[in-house]
C-alpha cells in the first residue's frame, strides 16, 4: 500500500511481532506469554485455548440488527489456528486485562516482580511514527466493523502497541494516555499521569458501534469522577 515511514494504517504488524518472538525464543507464542507475562502478572484466565471451565464462563457475542436490536451469535476464535496471533486471539477477563494495564502504571512491575524494564515501558509509550498521525480506520467487512476514529479532530500518535492521545479529554484521560480496542467493542486506556487505567468489554458486533462508543465515553468519565 505504501513504503514504511510514509503513512500509518491499521495492519497485522503485531502478528509479525508474535512470529519474531517465537523465532527468537524457540517457543510457541502462547507458551512464551504464559511464562513471561501471564504467570508473573497474575493473569490466571488468559490463554489462546479455552479449557472446559473457561468455556462455561465465556460471555456470548452479540450482533446489532438493522433495527437496532441485539441478538446472540456464534463467534469463536479457532482453537487450533494456523498460528497464534500476536495481535489477537487470546481469551481472558476484565480483571486479567486490568492486571496487564497495571504493569504500565507501575513502570513494568507486577506482584513485586519486574516484567518489563522501566525504559521499555517508556519506549512503548513514546511516539514511534514521528510526524505521521493515526488515521481513521475504514472498514473492509461492514458486518464486522464500522468505520472507526477515536477522538475525531485530535491528533493521535502510535507507540509500540498503543495509540497515544496528544490532548487531554474533558472529564477523562490525560494527554499522553495509551489506548486501543478489540473487535467485539472492547476498549481500554492507560493514563500514566493520573495513575488510572480502565477496560470495558461489550462483546458486540460490528466494531465501533455508536451506542457502545457512547457508553465507553460515559464509563471513562464516571471512572474519573470517582477518583477526582
Amino acid at each position: 500500500m505504501f513504503d514504511p515511514g510514509e503513512k500509518w494504517d491499521y495492519g497485522i504488524n503485531i502478528d509479525w511481532v508474535g512470529k519474531a518472538v517465537e523465532r527468537v525464543s524457540g517457543q510457541v507464542l502462547g507458551d512464551y506469554l504464559a511464562e513471561h507475562l501471564f504467570e508473573p502478572v497474575g493473569m490466571k484466565d488468559t490463554a489462546f485455548k479455552l479449557t472446559p471451565e473457561r468455556r462455561a464462563r465465556m460471555a456470548r457475542m452479540h450482533a446489532r440488527s438493522p433495527d437496532g436490536s441485539l441478538a446472540p451469535i456464534e463467534f469463536e476464535v479457532p482453537q487450533e489456528p494456523e498460528f497464534q496471533m500476536g495481535g489477537g486471539g487470546l481469551y481472558g477477563t476484565a480483571s486479567d486485562y486490568l492486571a496487564f494495564e497495571r504493569v504500565f502504571l507501575n513502570e513494568g512491575r507486577a506482584n513485586g516482580r519486574s516484567v518489563l524494564k522501566p525504559e521499555t515501558v517508556r519506549l512503548m509509550a513514546a511516539n514511534a511514527i514521528g510526524e505521521l498521525n493515526v488515521q481513521p480506520v475504514k472498514t473492509v467487512v461492514p458486518h464486522l466493523s464500522n468505520d472507526a476514529e477515536f477522538f475525531p479532530g485530535m491528533i493521535k500518535k502510535w507507540g509500540l502497541g498503543f495509540m497515544i492521545s496528544t490532548e487531554p479529554v474533558p472529564g477523562g484521560r490525560s494527554a499522553g494516555s495509551l489506548a486501543w480496542a478489540g473487535l467485539g467493542n472492547t476498549y481500554f486506556w492507560i493514563d500514566v499521569d493520573r495513575g488510572v487505567a480502565g477496560v470495558i468489554l461489550m462483546q458486540l458486533l460490528p466494531f465501533a458501534d455508536p451506542k457502545a462508543l457512547a457508553l465507553f465515553n460515559q464509563f471513562e468519565k464516571a471512572v474519573y469522577a470517582s477518583v477526582t
